[in-house]
C-alpha cells in the first residue's frame, strides 16, 4: 500500500505544478479580467470640450498583451528571456497594447492602437516565454528545470505575490454582536468593481430592524424597501416570513404604515440623512445614493432596484430566524466564508485603480489643451510611462491599493523547499498587534487546504498560513453559466 501511494504522489507532482493554480489565476487575469475592467471604464466623457462640438467621447475598445520583450538604448525591440532579466537588473515585463477610437457628435473620429504600459509577466505563464518548454529546453535558456516559475522579476529581483484570505464578499453572515444594543449584526461587503460596500443589520431595542451602509446610518429596513419599490405591506411580510406571519416584522411594518409611495420612502430617508435640498433634488440624490452603494454587486441601474429588495427580504429572513435563535450564527473562520485572492485578482485590483489614475491623467491632459484653444489627438495625450512605473513601484515595494503592504515579497532562496514554501504562502489581513484567537486557531475545514503544521511562532502564528502540498485553487466560476444551467432543470426567475 505504502509503495502505491509513493507511486501516486510522484506521479502527481511529475504532473501537476506547485503553483499551478497561481499561474491559473495570473492566466485568468490576462485572458479575461483586462478585458472586463476596461469595460467598467470604457466611456471617457471629457467636460471641457471645443465649443464648436456638442458631444464628445473617448473609447477604449480592446485590450490584449503580448510576449515580454525589451527596447534597447538605440530604440529596437527583441523578446528577452528571464535569465536577462536577472542578470541585466531589469524587468521581465510584457507591453500592453489597448485600442482607443475618439467620436465627435457620435462619429468615429479617429481610431488607434496605443502602449499604455508594460505589465510584469508571470514566470511559466502563457505569456512567459518559458511556457511549455522541456527540460533541455530550459536548460539551454539558463533555467533550472525544476523551478516552479510563478513569480516575477521586477529590476533583477525575483518577487512573488503572497496570497491574501479574506472574508468572502456578496455573502450574508450573521454573528452574535460583542458591543452595542443589537444582540446579534447581520454584515454582507458587497462587491462591485473597485468598490467594496460594507453593509449591516441590526435589531435595536425598539424592536425595529436597521440597515447602514455608505452615509445611510441605521435606518429602518422596512423604509429602504419601500424606496426600492416594493410598496405592499403584505408583500414585504409574504417574502420575509413565507408561510407563517411574524410579530417582529408586523411590528416593523406597522411603525411606517404611513409611508405609501417610494417617492415618500426615498423623501423620508433623504431627510433623516441630511440632504437639506429642495423635495425634488432629495429624491434625486437618495435615488443615486441608493443606484450606486446599496448591493452594487446586484446591479447600479434603476431597472435592478426591486432585486435589491428582494434580496434585502431575504437577508432579513435570515436575520430574523437567527435574532428568534431558529437559525444558526455563520462562523466566519468557516472556510467557505473565505476567499484566497491569489496573483491575477492582485493584479487585477492593482490594474483597476491604476487605470483610473491613466484616464483622470488623460482627462487632465486633454482639457488643459482644450482650454488653450487647440483640440488635441487623443494620442498625444495618454502618457504610458505613468501606469508602468505604478505598477512597478506596487510590485518593488509590496505597498498595494487599499493601504495594504507587503503583498510583494523577494522570494527566499535559501534552499528549495524555502522557495517552494514562499510561493504557496497565504496571509490574512488581521493585525498581528491583536490577539484574535479564534482566527489563529486551526480550524477543521483547514484540512486538506491549508498546512496544519506550516505557521511561523510569535505574533504570526496562525495569521501566516500556506497551502497544503496538494491543494488547488479554482477561479471564480461566471454566474451566467450557473444561471443558465439551473434555468435548464426549471429555476423560475422572479419578476
Amino acid at each position: 500500500m505504502h509503495k502505491a501511494s509513493t507511486v501516486l504522489i510522484k506521479k502527481y507532482f511529475e504532473e501537476h505544478n506547485f503553483v499551478a493554480s497561481d499561474i491559473a489565476s495570473f492566466d485568468f487575469f490576462i485572458d479575461n479580467e483586462l478585458q472586463k475592467i476596461i469595460e467598467e471604464n470604457r466611456i471617457i466623457e471629457p467636460t471641457i470640450i471645443p465649443h464648436n462640438i456638442d458631444d464628445f467621447k473617448i473609447r477604449l475598445d480592446k485590450i490584449w498583451v503580448t510576449k515580454p520583450e525589451i527596447t534597447e538604448a538605440d530604440g529596437s525591440k527583441r523578446p528577452i528571456f528571464p535569465i536577462e532579466a536577472r542578470l541585466r537588473k531589469i524587468s521581465y515585463a510584457a507591453p500592453v497594447y489597448i485600442e482607443v477610437s475618439a467620436h465627435i457628435n457620435g462619429i468615429q473620429r479617429e481610431s488607434f492602437t496605443t502602449q499604455v504600459g508594460s505589465l510584469p509577466i508571470m514566470l511559466k505563464s502563457k505569456k512567459c516565454h518559458l511556457f511549455n518548454l522541456n527540460r533541455e529546453d530550459l536548460i539551454k535558456r539558463g533555467e533550472d528545470p525544476d523551478d516552479a516559475g510563478g513569480y516575477f522579476i521586477i529590476n533583477g529581483t525575483e518577487r512573488v505575490l503572497i496570497d491574501v484570505e479574506d472574508l468572502g464578499a456578496n455573502k450574508f453572515l450573521v454573528e452574535k454582536a460583542s458591543v452595542g444594543p443589537s444582540a446579534y449584526i447581520g454584515k454582507i461587503f458587497s462587491e462591485f468593481g473597485s468598490f467594496k460596500i460594507p453593509h449591516t443589520v441590526e435589531k435595536m431595542k425598539d424592536g425595529i430592524f436597521y440597515l447602514s451602509f455608505t452615509r445611510v446610518k441605521r435606518m429602518p429596513i422596512v423604509v429602504v424597501m419601500k424606496a426600492l419599490g416594493l410598496i405592499k405591506d403584505e408583500e414585504i411580510m409574504k417574502f420575509v416570513t413565507a408561510h407563517k406571519p411574524s410579530d417582529e416584522i408586523f411590528v416593523n411594518l406597522l411603525e411606517y404604515v404611513d409611508i405609501k409611495t417610494e417617492e415618500e420612502a426615498l423623501d423620508w430617508v433623504a431627510k433623516r440623512i441630511g440632504i437639506t435640498q429642495s423635495k425634488e433634488i432629495r429624491v434625486e440624490r437618495m435615488k443615486e445614493i441608493i443606484d450606486k452603494y446599496l448591493l452594487p454587486h446586484l446591479g447600479t441601474k434603476k431597472e435592478d432596484r426591486i432585486f435589491k429588495a428582494y434580496n434585502l427580504c431575504k437577508y432579513l429572513k435570515r436575520f430574523n430566524a437567527v435574532s428568534r435563535e431558529e437559525g444558526h450564527t455563520d462562523d466566519k473562520d468557516h472556510y467557505l466564508n473565505k476567499r484566497v485572492k491569489m496573483s491575477g485578482d492582485l493584479l487585477a485590483d492593482l490594474f483597476r485603480v491604476n487605470l483610473k489614475v491613466l484616464i483622470g491623467d488623460l482627462l487632465y491632459n486633454f482639457q488643459r489643451i482644450v482650454k488653450r484653444g487647440k483640440f488635441p489627438s487623443i494620442k498625444v495625450v495618454i502618457r504610458d510611462k505613468l501606469l508602468t512605473s505604478r505598477i512597478y513601484s506596487s510590485m518593488a515595494t509590496g505597498n498595494w491599493v487599499g493601504g495594504r503592504k507587503g503583498i510583494s515579497q523577494r522570494i527566499q532562496r535559501i534552499n528549495y523547499l524555502e522557495c517552494l514554501s514562499h510561493l504557496q504562502r497565504v496571509v490574512s489581513p488581521l493585525s498581528t498587534t491583536q490577539e484574535n484567537f479564534q482566527a489563529r486557531e486551526l480550524h477543521c475545514t483547514h484540512f486538506g487546504r491549508l498546512c496544519p503544521i506550516e505557521t511561523p511562532e510569535g505574533t504570526n502564528i496562525g495569521l501566516r498560513k500556506n497551502l497544503a502540498l496538494m491543494a488547488e485553487l479554482s477561479v471564480d466560476t461566471n454566474e451566467e453559466k450557473i444561471v443558465g444551467s439551473l434555468k435548464n432543470l426549471g429555476l423560475k426567475t422572479i419578476n
